[in-house]
């Protein structure tokens, strides 16, 4: 949490270390963190909505659906294939049989973990695995980075900003592209569009 008045930045991680964190927090089986990053950034949600979810939400379904805590709207977000494999192993991996429970249990077993609790292990595992990132680490960043990977996919065209915009129920695509660079990276390309 930053303090009133103050700015901060949180930017994307590179898909490639994204990819190769997965693996190696799956290898070193830290299994809440290697599917809460897996799961933020397949499925944008945020992480007061990452961590009210359910096994059972993944059960024979290709759909995830979620009433969103700060918008309050529903949501329905289509289970990347490969997000669902990793779920389905890891499930296997802690032998969870209670489905019903969350995914994201603190150490007592009572209750989700918590969003601070979250950032600080971010910070722990990003200096473990020497990634290094533009900006703080925070939960922000699983978001930011389905956005970048969208639009990258989509050679950054007007089309994937409106999806963007739609999947994070934003109220305006200013505040897309805005959230996600886009706004500052178009500015700044105006002054490299000026020649003698």
């Amino acid at each position: 949490m930053s303090l009133p008045g103050q700015k901060t930045t949180t930017s994307s991680i590179d898909w490639d270390d994204f990819k190769s964190l997965i693996f190696k927090l799956e290898r070193d089986k830290n299994y809440k963190y290697c599917l809460l990053i897996a799961t933020g950034v397949f499925t944008g949600l945020r992480i007061s909505d990452l961590l009210q979810l359910r096994w059972c939400q993944f059960d024979d379904t290709n759909y995830l659906n979620v009433v969103e805590k700060k918008t309050k709207k529903p949501r329905k977000i289509k289970i990347n294939p490969d997000l669902l494999d990793l779920i389905e192993r890891i499930q296997v991996k802690m032998e969870i049989t209670d489905t019903s429970q969350y995914i994201f249990l603190n150490r007592y077993g009572t209750k989700p973990i918590d969003r601070s609790w979250v950032n600080v292990n971010l910070k722990k595992i990003f200096k473990k695995y020497k990634i290094e990132v533009e900006g703080n680490v925070s939960t922000h960043m699983f978001r930011k980075t389905l956005g970048n990977r969208i639009l990258k996919l989509n050679n950054y065209s007007n089309e994937s900003i409106v999806l963007l915009n739609s999947i994070f129920q934003h109220s305006s695509i200013q505040l897309t592209k805005v959230y996600l660079g886009i706004k500052e990276r178009e500015i700044m390309g105006v002054y490299d569009s000026l020649h003698l």
